[in-house]
């Protein structure tokens, strides 16, 4: 609850004094599908597990994390990486789900390159430089992709998880999620 809250993508929360979540809010949200990932074609699909944005200092970004609040372009350099993972294996879901309390809020697709920090080894660290931003919410009570994609593709995607549960379990920012229908489990991210 409190990361839904730190995010913003919760509309009527009142944060002064003793904090109310909705209870319409929370009535559709518990109503919420799960993702269908059997649609993807592919075995696996990483999923991000973000937080609420924090400020950094970095020379390609302000922030990290998701939330409502931040524009387009903030919200894609955020979210395109630096986290520890098989980058390869991110890339063979072409697809990037990203997830706040298991609730899929964004959607990144382009991942086909990835940089590393330099670092060897699990330590490494990755991003994807030519991720695009295929899709965000502002209101997750109400779905609507708040992004207006050019690629098709990226409109479907989006359209297809955007607002639906996909839970994960991962170690880190990044967990595997198996596409398969009759597994309902993740394994655990690196």
């Amino acid at each position: 609850m409190k990361k839904l809250l730190a995010t913003g993508v919760v509309p009527g929360v009142r944060e002064t004094g003793r904090q109310v979540f909705p209870l319409a809010a929370l009535q559709q949200l518990q109503a919420r599908q799960a993702a269908d990932l059997s649609v993807l074609g592919t075995g696996e699909v990483a999923v991000l597990r973000s937080d609420a944005p924090a400020r950094v200092e970095e020379p390609d970004r302000e922030w990290i994390g998701f939330g409502s609040a931040l524009d387009e372009a903030q919200l894609l350099a955020a979210l395109s990486g630096w986290w520890r993972c098989d980058p390869a294996r991110v890339a063979a879901g072409a697809v990037l789900p990203v997830t706040v309390a298991g609730f899929v809020v964004a959607v990144l697709t382009g991942l086909g390159e990835w940089e590393s920090d330099g670092t060897v080894g699990t330590t490494g660290r990755y991003r994807f430089p030519k991720a695009r931003l295929a899709g965000y919410l502002t209101d997750l009570t109400a779905p609507a992709n708040a992004a207006a994609p050019a690629d098709p593709e990226d409109a479907r995607l989006a359209g297809l998880l955007l607002g639906t549960r996909l839970p994960s379990v991962s170690g880190g920012p990044i967990a595997y999620v198996t596409t398969n229908p009759t597994t309902d489990t993740a394994d655990e991210g690196e």
